[in-house]
C-alpha cells in the first residue's frame, strides 16, 4: 500500500510541476498559448460540426476576421470605380477612406480580402478582433477573382481553417462574418443556395484582361451588406468555403442574395500571388455554352447536361488533346460540371503545363482526354515576365518583383525593368535595367499589364516613381506624342 501510496505522491508531485513550467511559458508568451487554444478549439468543432447551435462556430471564427480601413488619395479616386457601393460617394480633391473586411490564413499575418476593398488605396489599416491596428502591406491582388493578399506584422495569430469548397452542398448552414456599416464583427446565418453563380461582375469593357475573369460565386442567403467584402464565409464546422464578395440588390443594402468567392479557388490565387507575384491561368481554349432544352433540340443532344463546346480554338490545349467542335463535357476531373461557370472555376484552379482529365459526351458516349493546359501565350511554362511592344515603350522587357525584394526594399508593389532596348523612349530618357517602377502617374502598378496599361493610356506628360537599382529613390519624367 505505501508503494502505491508514494507512486501516486510522485505522480501529483509530476504533475504540479508540468502544470507550473506550462503556466510560466504561458505567462511569458500568452499569444502562443491563444494560437495553440484556438487550433484546438477548431478540432472540438469538427467533431460537432452537426449541431444547429453556432454560438461556438461564431466565437472561434469571429478572432480571424479583421476589419480594413482604406484611405484612398484624390488623385487615385474613379467615380464609379466600386460597383458594390463599398466606398459610398467620393469627395473630390480630398483623401477619402473605406472599410470592409479580411479574413487571417496564416498565423505569422497573411490577410485575404476582395481586390475592390483595398484598390487604388495609398494605405491600408488592419483592426484586428482585439482592438489592435497595423499597417498592412500589399502582396498582390487579382481583379479576375477580385481578390487581394495583405501581410500584417504579427505572429501567433489565429487564423481561419480553410475548407474545401467543392464539397459545399445546396441547403446546407453557412455563417457570414465580417464588419457591415462599420459594425465589427458581425455574424450572420443561412443556407447556400446555389453554386456556380456567374453575375458578370467583374467583366469591364477597359479592361481587357477582365475576358479571362472567373465567376463561380456560392450564393446564399446570409445577410451580407456593403462593407461585409472580404469577409468569411464558414461552414457549421467553421472552416472558410468562401469570401464574400456581392450582394444582388436595387437599393446597395441586403435583398436577400449574396454571394462568395469559393474558397478552394481563393487558395489558387493566393499560392500564385505568393509564389509568382501575379495568378497563373491555365486555358483549355474552347467557346463554351450553357446546355437548355433549346441548344439540346439544335444540336440532337440526348441530355440537358454538361457544358456545350461551340469552338475549339486552333492550337489550343483542348485541340492539341483531340477535343472537337460540338463535343458536351460533362467532368473537369473528377467534378461534374453543369454549366460555364463551374467549368471555369474547375480548370481556373490549375496551371499552365498541368494535365487535366476532361470527359466529354460525343455522340451519346463518354470519351476522356487528357489535356496539357496552356497559358494565355499558347504555351505551357508559367508566366513570369511580359514583353511590351507598342509604338511608345520599343521591346521592353518587365517582370513583377518578388516577395523579398519588396520586403527588402519596405515597397508593397512594383514591376523591374528586366530590359529596355536602346532605342525604347525609357531607355532615351534614362530609365536604367533594373528600375523597379511603383507608380505611374502617381498610380500604383502591380504587374506588367499595369504598366502597359498606363503607358498606352498616357497622355503628354508621365511620371514614374520607383526604386533604383543602387537601392536609391528614382523619379523620371517624359513626355509621349499621341
Amino acid at each position: 500500500m505505501k508503494k502505491y501510496l508514494g507512486l501516486l505522491g510522485v505522480a501529483i508531485a509530476g504533475g504540479l510541476i508540468a502544470i507550473g513550467i506550462s503556466n510560466f511559458f504561458n505567462k511569458q508568451n500568452p499569444s502562443v498559448l491563444y494560437a495553440e487554444q484556438h487550433a484546438a478549439r477548431y478540432a472540438s468543432l469538427t467533431e460537432g460540426a452537426t449541431k444547429p447551435d453556432f454560438v461556438e462556430v461564431a466565437d472561434v471564427v469571429t478572432p480571424t476576421v479583421v476589419h480594413i480601413i482604406t484611405t484612398i488619395e484624390a488623385s487615385q479616386q474613379q467615380q464609379g470605380a466600386d460597383p458594390f457601393g463599398f466606398f459610398g460617394f467620393p469627395m473630390p480633391n480630398m483623401p477619402r477612406s473605406g472599410s470592409g473586411s479580411g479574413v487571417i490564413i496564416s498565423n505569422d499575418g497573411y490577410i485575404v480580402t476582395n481586390n475592390h476593398v483595398i484598390d487604388g488605396a495609398t494605405k491600408i489599416k488592419v483592426v484586428l478582433n482585439d482592438k489592435r491596428e497595423f499597417d498592412a502591406e500589399l502582396l498582390g491582388k487579382d481583379p479576375n477573382t477580385d481578390l487581394a493578399l495583405l501581410r500584417i506584422d504579427e505572429k501567433n495569430l489565429p487564423f481561419a481553417m480553410i475548407g474545401n469548397s467543392d464539397e459545399v452542398k445546396v441547403g446546407q448552414w453557412v455563417l457570414a462574418v465580417g464588419n457591415p456599416f462599420n459594425l465589427t464583427s458581425t455574424v450572420t446565418a443561412g443556407i447556400v443556395s446555389a453554386k456556380g453563380r456567374n453575375l458578370n461582375l467583374l467583366r469591364d469593357p477597359n479592361r481587357p484582361e477582365s475576358q479571362y475573369s472567373i465567376e463561380s460565386f456560392i450564393q446564399t442567403d446570409a445577410a451580407v451588406n456593403p462593407g461585409n467584402s472580404g469577409g468569411a464565409l464558414v461552414a457549421s464546422d467553421g472552416k472558410l468555403v468562401g469570401i464574400n464578395t456581392a450582394i444582388a440588390s436595387q437599393t446597395g443594402q441586403y435583398a436577400g442574395y449574396a454571394f462568395a468567392v469559393p474558397s478552394n479557388l481563393m487558395k489558387k490565387v493566393i499560392d500564385d500571388l505568393l509564389k509568382y507575384g501575379e495568378v497563373q491561368r491555365g486555358f483549355l481554349g474552347v467557346s463554351i455554352q450553357d446546355i437548355n432544352a433549346q441548344l439540346a433540340d439544335k444540336e440532337g443532344l440526348r441530355e440537358v447536361k454538361g457544358v456545350f463546346v461551340a469552338k475549339v480554338n486552333p492550337n489550343s490545349a483542348a485541340e492539341d488533346a483531340g477535343i472537337k467542335d460540338k463535343d458536351v463535357i460533362v467532368k473537369i476531373g473528377e467534378v461534374s460540371v453543369n454549366s460555364s461557370s463551374e467549368l471555369q472555376e474547375q480548370v481556373g484552379k490549375r496551371n499552365p503545363g498541368d494535365v487535366l482529365k476532361v470527359t466529354v459526351l460525343r455522340d451519346g458516349k463518354e470519351k476522356e482526354f487528357n489535356v496539357t493546359l496552356k497559358n494565355k501565350e499558347g504555351k505551357t511554362g508559367i508566366v513570369r515576365s511580359e514583353k511590351i511592344e507598342n509604338d511608345r515603350v520599343l521591346n521592353s522587357e518587365f517582370e513583377t518583383v518578388s516577395r523579398e525584394e519588396r520586403l527588402q526594399l519596405k515597397i508593397s508593389n512594383g514591376v523591374k525593368l528586366k530590359k529596355a532596348d536602346e532605342k525604347s523612349i525609357l531607355r532615351k530618357h534614362g530609365v536604367p535595367n533594373g528600375f523597379i517602377i511603383v507608380s505611374i502617374d502617381k498610380k500604383p502598378v502591380y504587374t506588367p499589364s499595369d504598366v502597359k496599361r498606363a503607358l498606352t493610356d498616357a497622355k503628354g506628360g508621365v511620371l514614374l516613381e520607383g526604386i533604383n537599382p543602387d537601392g536609391s529613390k528614382g523619379y523620371y519624367g517624359f513626355g509621349i506624342d499621341k
